[in-house]
This record gives structure tokens, C-alpha cells and sequence, in this order.
């Protein structure tokens, strides 16, 4: 049986190897093509490929001698979502929280078979709360315009965004420690407060379709559940911390 074909143009030159391509090749090669694989090893080649077939952007993909498109291009011709929709997703937010579950779980070894539950929820609340700081902080300007846009608080005050990721690592950090309970506790229920009440009145009252900033700026992660999650463990745990105290 004679195995299907396809043509591919890339670049690779010596400072860069385009990653669709790479990407656009193994989906081929995933979907059982023979790949013609043609690279363009300079910027001059590039430029007059462009310029020859019409095109702004490279990979380009022929099949059956018709071009096909781009990455995005091949990946509709095949029947998938493609990697440049910006489609909500709550994917990002359960990964992390699927780790930090582990991480937590993984500090319980030693008593595995007889878990701590209350230990255990605090330390994977801490964790998450410590790992979406970090990712809040990674870019913390795409984190603020986006967190600005349903926060009551960060609205009215823009330096109340810039310094909330720090003051959700110092909670996680907090938690983890046990120093300063009250102190601890206190600026968690608060945060959570604020961060609860703001989501319900922008998606349940305002029926607004925004994107959650829990993630960091830039997300696709919807607002609304998960958005509450983070601040429910928020208030959760200043609860937890208050009365312990």
C-alpha cells in the first residue's frame, strides 16, 4: 500500500530551528505521512519562499501537492483544536493542583497509611497557594491587568494588585511555617474575602465572561469556580490559623 506524502518547509538555520515546524513534522509523522522535509537555511531562502508562494509565515505544509497551511492549518485539516485558540480551559489550574497534592501527600510518607487529613489539607492548600504566587509573579504586569479587570480592591487601588501575589506566598509560607498564626490567618481570610466577593458580583451579579488572573496574566482559565476555590482555601485557611490561634 503506498504511504501517504507530504511536504513540508521549515526553517533551521544556525540560530534558529523553528519549533511549529519541528511540531507540524511529528504530527505528520503521528498520522502516518512520508515527509518530503525541506529546510530553509537562511534568511534569504525564507524571505523568497515567502515571497514565491504568497505566505507571511513559515512552516508550510503541502499535501497532495496543495498547500495545506501552517501548524494551526494542519492541525484543522486533521480534525483538532488548534494550538493558537484561546479557549477556556481548566486545565492549567487542575495540573497544579494535582501536584501540589502530591507534593503534600509526598511530606505524609512516613504516616501514609494513617494520613493526618487535617495536616494533609493545610499543606496542600499552602503548596497551591505558593505555586500560584509564583506563577503570579512570573509576570506579574500580565498579572495585574489582568486581576484588575474583576478585583474590587485592586480596582480602586492598582498597588494592591502589584503586591498580591507576594501576599499570597507569604499566607502559603505562613501555613507551611506556623509563625505568626494570628498575623497569618488574619491576612488570609482577608484576602480571600476581598477575592471571593469580587468574582461573585463580576460573574454571578455582572454575568461578566472574564478569565481568571489565578494562574498568572494571560490565562485561559475561566473565572468563576476555580476562581472561588482559591479564594474559599483562602479564607478556609485564615479561619483554620484564627481559631487554632
Amino acid at each position: 500500500m503506498t504511504k501517504k506524502t507530504a511536504k513540508i518547509y521549515r526553517m533551521k538555520t544556525k540560530n534558529h530551528i523553528c519549533s511549529f515546524g519541528l511540531r507540524a513534522k511529528a504530527l505528520l509523522k503521528k498520522k502516518g505521512y512520508l515527509i518530503n522535509d525541506n529546510l530553509l537555511k537562511t534568511t534569504e531562502e525564507v524571505d523568497y519562499f515567502k515571497r514565491k508562494h504568497d505566505v507571511k509565515t513559515t512552516p508550510q505544509i503541502f499535501i497532495d501537492d496543495k498547500r495545506i497551511g501552517g501548524l494551526s492549518d494542519l492541525e484543522v485539516f486533521f480534525g483538532k483544536k488548534t494550538t493558537e485558540q484561546n479557549e477556556p480551559s481548566y486545565g492549567p489550574i487542575a495540573k497544579i493542583f494535582g501536584a501540589t497534592l502530591l507534593i503534600a501527600l509526598t511530606m505524609q510518607t512516613e504516616t501514609f497509611f494513617n494520613l493526618n487529613i487535617v495536616q494533609l489539607v493545610k499543606q496542600f492548600f499552602a503548596f497551591s497557594m505558593c505555586v500560584l504566587a509564583i506563577l503570579k509573579i512570573r509576570d506579574s504586569a500580565s498579572f495585574v491587568n489582568q486581576f484588575i479587570t474583576y478585583d474590587l480592591l485592586a480596582m480602586r487601588f492598582l498597588a494592591y494588585g502589584s503586591l498580591y501575589p507576594f501576599l499570597e506566598l507569604l499566607v502559603g509560607l505562613g501555613m507551611l511555617s506556623n509563625l505568626y498564626p494570628f498575623a497569618i490567618g488574619i491576612l488570609s481570610f482577608s484576602i480571600g474575602l476581598i477575592g471571593s466577593t469580587s468574582v461573585v458580583k463580576a460573574v454571578y451579579f455582572e454575568k461578566r465572561d472574564l478569565r481568571c488572573a489565578c494562574v498568572g496574566g494571560n490565562s485561559n482559565v475561566p473565572l468563576g469556580f476555580v476562581s472561588l476555590v482559591e479564594n474559599f482555601m483562602m479564607i478556609a485557611m485564615g479561619l483554620g490559623a484564627i481559631f487554632s490561634f
